[in-house]
């Protein structure tokens, strides 16, 4: 057995190969031969040589001392994230791109790392310049909002004879729900269009599927319309605001959270009569969809009691409307030993979601959606609030920096959408998010930190949680000092990833600080997070004393990693398996994000920001020994068959050509640049 450099992934010496004999067989579609042990001749310095260049310059400067923990502008982690604001959806760090040219670096130049900030964006208008009128393809172009000035095509055979070749003969869409709302532009719409063009229905398969609600927490115009007119009434949260204001004996400046010890706040919660009974929720729209959160009670007059009109009610009153609900009586959240799949920018859609649930996942989380764009009615960012309905635990993660933005954001939520958690990130290193005082920045500002958790607490009848880092500065862990303050605030939990901002992913997460934290946290639960890829990381993580363990990066790597540790094995899965879950993926979302050029596009994007994940995947069957380790950099390999070698490239044309084998060929002029450099190799 060959010795394996530092750092470097322990795969068997007969699948290693070098650099120029891994892209010449996937030129090649795999005729040079299956077998990778084959080809040792030119393997005299294999670590060089199966080192991509752009990592290699990383250990070079590791080895001469310099200290790689330094963050750079733009880099992040997929757990907290960054916002994207074109689609809605956010994009984390990924593979490196590797140079297409296969020139090596130079040795000196520093490594990229961090964003692609100038990377070009695909927009629907790219790729299909003739779009049909929404209202042609609803079956009301007579209807059509803007008349003679709508810009879009209303004649089907002129939008038909432009319209991009189909890319399959079978729609997911009308398969499953016996009827596709695409119509006419849909790119599979061969599979239900008939004569003239007209759409086919399957009334049997929609009577089974009629009244049920697949996707929760959509955004209803209404709700929309009153947001942006600025109508939405915040009772509670501008209750809890003027009290902010009120100058209190603790707090000179008067700007001190209410509420004073966590005794006297538990006394006062749970034993004393609350004030202001009577007081009812106002929210002046009801959730949309049919979701089951019952409608909050609207009282724009004033009670009996005050001598005013009987209140209008959304259906008979009970207790709950009209009594506070004391902090002791609260949802509970039950969620110790389960696993948690983290809150993930851009990769944490819901498809992806759909397929970890699918492997075991107990707990989801929304991707991080920034508060003020919420409180605007912006759809993008609502979008990241749906929720499937195999989702049974299923929270949302919020930031923000200041209380007045949070709390609004946290009542307007708990009035409007069905959720089981509230999460805040306290988490996110980017500074994009950091320098307006969010994300990891609320660890040092433990005044307005605190205002925010009492504030949302305080507004909200499910349980509120935190995601935080162990500090901002890399040898000065702060978070035992916060997490008690915290629990006294009223969070119900706080999930903490080992690792500090300046760290981002350089260094392996701390798991005995985690250890100590959890300690301190007691009774309140404490969820680790940090480089759980197999289910011994994750064994060894649950000896620490945590509640629970969330995973972020594993669950994007191999999202079959729940099955592995609920079934304590490690799973030697198959390159077809593995394309078999691209393919529900891809299936998963062409329903969530439509099956037209823009649903497929979308589809394709995201797909292809997985993938700079997945090619970190080592089948278990090369590796010398187990397990796999997060922070390993993967040699160059030859797989077991040419897919699992495909696979294995970091190379962005070949995850597009693994996005044409699934949702056919991209359109012309189509570009693909990962947007982090970044990763966790040492």
């Amino acid at each position: 057995m060959a010795a394996v450099a530092a750092g470097v992934a322990p795969v068997r010496e007969r699948f290693v190969t070098s650099k120029e004999q891994f892209h010449a067989y996937l030129r090649a579609n795999g005729e040079l031969g299956d077998q990778g042990g084959d080809k040792e001749e030119e393997k005299e310095d294999s670590n060089e040589q199966s080192e991509p260049p752009a990592k290699r310059g990383r250990l070079e400067q590791d080895q001469d001392g310099e200290s790689p923990g330094k963050p750079e502008d733009g880099e992040k982690e997929p757990e907290d994230g960054e916002k994207e604001p074109e689609n809605g959806e956010k994009e984390p760090e990924n593979g490196e791109k590797e140079p297409e040219n296969g020139e090596k670096e130079p040795v000196g130049r520093k490594r990229a790392r961090g964003q692609n900030k100038s990377r070009p964006c695909m927009k629907p208008n790219h790729y299909e310049k003739s779009r049909l009128c929404p209202s042609v393809t609803q079956g009301c172009a007579e209807k059509c909002y803007f008349g003679p000035r709508c810009r879009f095509l209303h004649d089907v055979g002129e939008y038909m004879a432009a319209k991009p070749s189909d890319l399959g003969q079978s729609c997911v869409l009308f398969e499953t729900f016996g009827k596709c709302p695409y119509g006419v532009t849909c790119r599979f719409a061969k599979a239900h269009l008939g004569d003239g063009y007209q759409n086919l229905v399957n009334t049997e398969l929609v009577k089974q599927w009629e009244g049920k609600s697949l996707v929760r927490n959509n955004l209803s115009k209404d709700l929309q319309h009153q947001l942006r007119k600025k109508k939405f009434i915040f009772k509670k949260a501008d209750e809890y605001l003027r009290s902010l204001a009120k100058p209190h004996h603790n707090d000179r400046r008067g700007g001190k959270a209410p509420g004073h010890s966590a005794e006297g706040e538990d006394m006062s919660n749970c034993t004393m009569p609350e004030d202001g009974l009577g007081d009812t929720s106002e929210c002046p729209v009801l959730p949309e969809g049919g979701d089951p959160k019952s409608a909050p009670v609207q009282s724009p007059h004033p009670t009996e009691s005050e001598g005013g009109c009987p209140t209008k009610t959304a259906g008979p009153v009970t207790d709950e409307d009209i009594v506070k609900l004391r902090s002791c009586e609260k949802k509970k959240l039950e969620i110790q030993g389960k696993l948690y799949l983290a809150p993930l920018t851009t990769c944490g859609n819901l498809p992806f979601r759909r397929i970890c649930k699918r492997f075991g996942a107990d707990v989801t989380c929304g991707e991080m959606a920034v508060c003020t764009n919420l409180l605007q009615g912006q759809s993008s960012e609502w979008a990241l609030l749906k929720r499937h309905h195999t989702e049974d635990i299923f929270g949302v993660q919020l930031e923000g920096a200041f209380p007045d933005t949070m709390t609004k954001c946290a009542e307007l939520l708990n009035q409007t959408i069905d959720v089981d958690f509230v999460d805040i990130n306290v988490g996110c290193p980017i500074d994009l998010v950091y320098k307006k005082g969010g994300g990891c920045a609320l660890m040092t500002r433990s005044n307005k930190f605190e205002q925010i958790v009492r504030g949302m607490n305080s507004v909200l009848d499910v349980p509120l949680t935190v995601k935080i880092r162990t500090g901002v500065q890399e040898k000065m862990n702060v978070a035992h000092k916060i997490i008690p303050k915290i629990r006294e605030w009223g969070a119900s939990m706080v999930t903490l990833h080992g690792r500090s901002r300046e760290q981002r992913y350089t260094r392996v997460a701390d798991w005995d600080y985690i250890a100590e934290c959890a300690k301190i946290a007691n009774p309140m639960p404490l969820f680790g997070n940090g480089d759980i890829l197999s289910y011994e990381d994750a064994n060894q993580a649950m000896q620490t004393g945590v509640s629970g363990i969330m995973i972020a990066r594993g669950a994007l790597i191999k999202p079959w990693l729940f099955t592995e540790i609920k079934e304590q094995r490690h799973w030697d899965i198959s390159s077809s398996e593995r394309f078999d879950i691209l393919r529900d993926f891809t299936n998963y979302g062409l329903e969530h994000w439509g099956s037209d050029t823009q649903g497929v596009e979308k589809t394709r994007k995201f797909l292809l920001e997985w993938l700079s994940f997945l090619c970190r995947y080592i089948p278990v069957g090369l590796l010398e020994h187990l397990p796999q380790k997060i922070n390993e950099r993967p040699p160059y390999y030859i797989g077991r068959d040419y897919l699992e070698t495909l696979m294995a490239s970091q190379n962005v044309d070949d995850w597009v050509k693994i996005s044409e084998l699934l949702l056919g060929p991209v359109p012309t002029n189509f570009t693909f640049l990962p947007k982090h450099k970044a990763n966790s190799y040492r």
